[in-house]
């Protein structure tokens, strides 16, 4: 039987700039990165789509080459730097803000831009998603896809479909260890309980993929890049990307959606350092509220021998109006509370900001009686 040369879907995105602080890219910052991907990636990629979700920027693009394959890391961190320039002549704030690395090494991961890819063999009809988010962090994904993927409250294929009643393999990553990258693989629905007790410090520990039991075959890839591991100190929230294949094998498209209307508190916010609910946004959204709220939008495509359908904004409904007037009462009443107790992160997550300054400052006036 002949088998079929593999798709691989790449997200890499990045802030390299923002007009009024961080709030969104400049139309010609966006047109200058899209067009470059369009030009410089011809005989590279197969197909591209490029928007932006609060103030970062993020390049789709589909091609034969695999995952982190280092042609396709360079285009887009080419690209992304040509916006830069864009933004500095512009005089847009933060440009070139989460290029933390001076050269190009090889492939982006660890780099300062978000990456997270797929890579398999085409079904006659393949549907995905796109979700990206702004001004929160990696683990902002964990609880909508454990509902997703664990719990038929949510997910109700989990009781209705023989092809994912098998159910999950999640492979979690702890992103606090920095020497290299250390992940355990756990199954669902047998281990539900153990990937709740890890899931539930988004912090800590982080979905990086998710497989399916029945066919073996990946279904979600979650950028996991911490960036103040990378810079040593605060330069902006991670802004995670994520790509789910849905439907058949997987769970379907609302399943994957659902969750997303409880709008979960998250870390992000203001100077990243707050929690926020998770607000499902419109495509090409800006930035408002407290430097927020935090932010998901997500885009529906199909894809064929590479090619990408026109995307299908997943959260431009009248329902989603309605959560969205949730989001908001809930940002406004934790916001109530200011710096206090709950409503701002807890120490081990401001340790890379300058509240840490403050405290040593004043632990040389306290006097031991």
């Amino acid at each position: 039987m002949k088998t079929m040369a593999k798709i691989t879907l790449s997200i890499i995105k990045a802030d390299v700039g923002s007009i009024g602080g961080h709030l969104k890219p400049s139309q010609k910052l966006l047109q200058t990165v899209e067009n470059y991907i369009k030009t410089k990636g011809k005989n590279l990629i197969i197909d591209s789509y490029v928007g932006h979700t609060g103030d970062d920027i993020a390049i789709l693009s589909t091609h034969k080459k695999g995952i982190l394959n280092k042609e396709i890391h360079k285009l887009c961190w080419n690209a992304f730097l040509e916006g830069t320039k864009i933004a500095k002549k512009q005089g847009l704030y933060g440009a070139g803000q989460d290029l933390l690395k001076e050269s190009f090494s090889g492939n982006i991961k660890g780099m300062g831009p978000q990456v997270c890819e797929l890579e398999f063999e085409e079904r006659p009809a393949e549907p995905f998603l796109m979700f990206a988010a702004d001004k929160t962090e990696p683990g902002a994904y964990n609880l909508p896809l454990y509902l997703g993927f664990c719990d038929p409250m949510y997910s109700s294929g989990l009781i209705l479909s023989p092809e994912i009643k098998k159910g999950f393999k999640f492979r979690i990553m702890d992103v606090a260890y920095t020497t290299a990258e250390k992940t355990i693989e756990l199954v669902a629905p047998e281990e539900i309980y153990d990937i709740a007790a890890l899931l539930r410090d988004n912090s800590r520990f982080v979905v990086e993929s998710i497989w399916s039991r029945e066919a073996g075959e990946q279904a979600v890839a979650v950028s996991t890049t911490r960036l103040h591991n990378i810079a040593g100190k605060y330069v902006g929230k991670d802004d995670p990307v994520m790509l789910v294949r849905v439907q058949k094998n997987f769970p379907a498209t609302g399943e994957i959606l659902s969750p997303y209307a409880m709008s979960p508190y998250v870390a992000g916010f203001m100077r990243g350092s707050h929690w926020g609910p998770l607000m499902p946004v419109k495509k090409n959204s800006s930035i408002s509220f407290f430097d927020g709220p935090p932010s998901v939008s997500c885009l529906a495509f199909c894809v064929k021998n590479g090619k990408l359908t026109e995307p299908v904004d997943a959260f431009d409904h009248p329902f989603w109006d309605e959560v969205r007037k949730h989001s908001s009462k809930k940002a406004i009443e934790i916001r109530r509370q200011g710096f206090s107790g709950a409503a701002m992160l807890p120490m081990s997550e401001l340790e890379y900001t300058g509240v840490m300054e403050v405290l040593k400052k004043l632990e040389k006036r306290f006097k031991i009686k």
